[in-house]
C-alpha cells in the first residue's frame, strides 16, 4: 500500500471505509426493523392474548367458554395462528384450544427457560404442530375458586419473515446503489482534487525538458508555497549556476594577464624570465585559490536543510578576537534573542560574520557591539536573522562606503588586511540571497547590518 499514488491510497481507503460503513449501518437498520416487525407482531398477537384473558377470567363462567376472536385463521386446521388454554391446577390439565391446532398441542415457553416481561406474559418463539417456527405469547392467570390457567397465542413467523426478507433485499439494493455511488463519487473528488498536483508535476517536467524556467499557475492555498519554494529552490539553482560561471570567467580572465607576462617574457629572452614565471605563478595560486573558494562558497548553497546555531558561532568569534585584540583591550558585548539559526553552512556564517567583526576591530576605540534580530522581513513563514555589528571609531563617510565592499580596496593602507574581507561578505551574502548595508552607528562609528535566511 506505501508504494501506491496517493490517488490510489485516497480511493482504496475511502472506499473501504464507505463500504464498511454501509455494512454496519445495513446491519443496525436490519436489527431495529426486526425488532420494530417483533414488537408490533407481538402487539397483534396481545389484543388476542388479552381477549382470551378477558373471557377467561370473567366470573360466572363455570365452562369457560371462549367466544370467536374474529379471525377466520383460527378456524382453519394447521393455519398457523393458534390458541390455547391449559387449567394448571388439575390433576389431569383441562385444555381447550382452537380448531386451527386440531388434535396437536402447543409447546410451553415456561419450560424453555423464557422469562416473564414486564406485562406478566412470556414471549419467544417454537416450532409449531406443522414444523414451522411460531411466535408465542403466554400468560398465567388465577382465577380464584375457578382455577389457574395458562392462555397461549401463537402464530406463524412467515409473514414476519417475509417482510423482513423484503426489507433487507431493498436495503441491500439501496446499499449497494449508494455505495457505487459514493465510490464513483470519491473517485471523482480524488482526481478532481489532486488535480493541482498533476498541475505541479507537468511544470516541474517541464522545467527539466528546458519548455520553461519557473512554475507557473495558479495553486491552491496549501500547494502555492510548495510551488512558492520550488521557484525559490529553482532561483537559487540558478544563480548557483550563473555564479559558478562568472566565477570562471573572471579566473579565466584573470589569468590571461600573467600568461601573457610569461609567454611575452619567454618570448624575449628575458634573463629575468624565471623570476617573473615564479612572481605570475604566485599571482596566478592567488586567483586560483581565490574563485575556487568562491566556487565552493555558492556550491555549499546547494546543501538543502544545513543550518548552523548563530550563538554558538558568535561565541567562538567573540572569543577568538578576544584574545587577538586582548593588547587592546576591546570589550566585545553581544545582545539580542537566543536560539536563533542561520539556513546555511557554518563555516559561510563564520567567514561572513567574523570578517565584520574584525573589521569593526580594526577602528574601534574601546567597544564593539553584536546585535541580534529574528523575522526582520515580518514574514513568519520565511524567517531571516539580523545581525548588526557596530564601533564607536571614526566611522565611514556615505560616500566612501560603497567602494569599502568592493574587492582588494583599501581605504586606509596603515590597517593590517588585503582588502578582501568584505568583498567577501558581498559573495556570500549574495549566494544566500541576503542584504549588507553600512550605515552610521549609534556608538558613533559604523554600523554593518547583515540579513540572512533564518532556519
Amino acid at each position: 500500500m506505501n508504494r501506491q499514488s496517493i490517488a490510489t491510497r485516497l480511493f482504496l481507503y475511502a472506499a473501504l471505509w464507505s463500504t464498511l460503513i454501509l455494512l454496519v449501518a445495513g446491519v443496525v437498520l436490519t436489527t431495529l426493523y426486526r425488532r420494530s416487525a417483533e414488537a408490533a407482531f407481538d402487539a397483534r398477537l396481545g389484543v388476542y392474548l388479552r381477549a382470551i384473558v378477558a373471557d377467561v377470567a370473567a366470573p360466572g363462567d363455570d365452562n369457560r367458554a371462549i367466544p370467536e376472536l374474529g379471525d377466520p385463521q383460527f378456524e382453519l386446521t394447521l393455519s398457523g395462528w393458534y390458541w390455547q388454554i391449559t387449567r394448571l391446577d388439575s390433576e389431569k390439565p383441562e385444555i381447550k384450544a382452537s380448531r386451527s391446532l386440531f388434535a396437536a398441542r402447543l409447546p410451553r415457553l415456561a419450560d424453555q427457560g423464557s422469562a416473564i416481561t414486564k406485562g406478566g406474559a412470556r414471549q419467544g418463539y417454537a416450532i409449531g404442530p406443522d414444523g414451522r417456527q411460531l411466535r408465542i405469547l403466554e400468560r398465567e392467570i388465577d382465577v380464584g375458586d375457578s382455577g389457574i390457567y395458562l392462555v397461549q397465542v401463537a402464530a406463524t413467523t412467515e409473514e414476519m419473515q417475509e417482510r423482513l426478507r423484503n426489507f433487507e433485499l431493498v436495503l441491500a439494493t439501496t446499499f449497494v446503489l449508494l455505495a457505487l455511488a459514493l465510490i464513483a463519487t470519491t473517485a471523482l473528488q480524488v482526481r478532481y482534487g489532486l488535480r493541482p498536483l498533476r498541475q505541479l508535476r507537468a511544470s516541474v517536467a517541464a522545467i527539466r525538458r528546458g519548455e520553461g524556467d519557473r512554475i507557473a499557475g495558479s495553486f491552491s492555498k496549501d500547494l502555492a508555497p510548495l510551488a512558492d519554494e520550488l521557484n525559490l529552490l529553482i532561483d537559487s539553482n540558478r544563480d548557483i549556476v550563473e555564479r559558478a560561471r562568472m566565477h570562471v570567467g573572471n579566473l579565466a580572465h584573470a589569468l590571461k594577464t600573467p600568461l601573457s607576462v610569461i609567454v611575452n617574457e619567454a618570448e624575449a629572452n628575458s634573463a629575468t624570465l624565471a623570476e617573473k614565471v615564479s612572481e605570475q605563478a604566485g599571482v596566478m595560486r592567488y586567483q586560483v585559490d581565490y574563485y575556487l573558494d568562491r566556487a565552493r562558497a555558492a556550491a555549499r548553497l546547494a546543501v538543502v536543510g544545513a543550518d548552523s546555531n548563530v550563538d554558538a558561532v558568535i561565541e567562538g568569534l567573540v572569543r577568538t578576537f578576544e584574545k587577538i585584540y586582548s593588547e587592546r583591550a576591546l570589550d566585545f558585548r553581544r545582545s539580542g534573542p537566543e536560539g536563533l539559526r542561520f539556513r546555511g553552512e557554518r563555516q559561510d556564517l563564520e567567514e561572513m560574520v567574523g570578517n565584520l567583526i574584525d573589521n569593526a576591530a580594526k577602528w574601534a576605540r574601546r567597544e564593539v557591539s553584536i546585535v541580534l534580530e529574528r523575522n526582520a522581513a515580518g514574514d513568519p513563514s520565511r524567517p531571516r536573522i539580523v545581525v548588526m555589528i557596530d564601533d564607536d571609531g571614526p566611522g565611514l563617510p556615505q560616500p566612501l562606503r560603497e567602494k569599502a565592499l568592493r574587492r582588494g580596496l583599501r581605504l586606509d593602507e596603515s590597517k593590517p588586511g588585503s582588502g578582501l574581507g568584505l568583498s567577501i561578505v558581498v559573495d556570500l551574502v549574495g549566494v544566500y540571497a541576503g542584504e549588507l548595508v553600512l550605515a552610521d552607528s549609534p556608538l558613533g562609528g559604523l554600523r554593518a547590518r547583515l540579513v540572512l535566511p533564518g532556519a
